[in-house]
């Protein structure tokens, strides 16, 4: 039970630093980072909580937004992460480590 309350809180519950993390690497659109997360974390984030947090990463300026045309499909809205957002995801790696450096000790 506290295992599981871990992991549900460090991955469903805290979804941007895996997503700027992906974002540091390229663009990606909603779809692709659910399924970059599965792939390289092992755990998929939930499909309207993604959104939301994709939604407050770009209002807080942690990622700008484009539109990409696709032949005969629907345009795809990309995330790129921002200097904002990098500094942000390396204020959490930090804080990770520093925290993880505690817990070993």
């Amino acid at each position: 039970m506290a295992m599981a309350r871990i992991k549900r809180k460090t991955t469903t519950e805290m979804i941007w630093p895996y997503f700027l993390k992906l974002l540091k690497e390229r663009p990606m659109y909603g779809y692709e980072l659910r399924q970059e997360t599965q792939r390289r974390f092992g755990w998929k984030p939930p499909t309207v909580t993604s959104y939301l947090v994709l939604y407050s990463l770009e209002k807080g300026g942690y990622v700008t937004v484009s539109w990409k045309e696709q032949r005969g499909k629907p345009a795809r809205k990309y995330y790129k992460i921002t200097k904002k957002g990098e500094e942000l995801l390396q204020e959490a790696i930090d804080y990770f480590k520093e925290t993880y450096a505690k817990l070993s000790a």
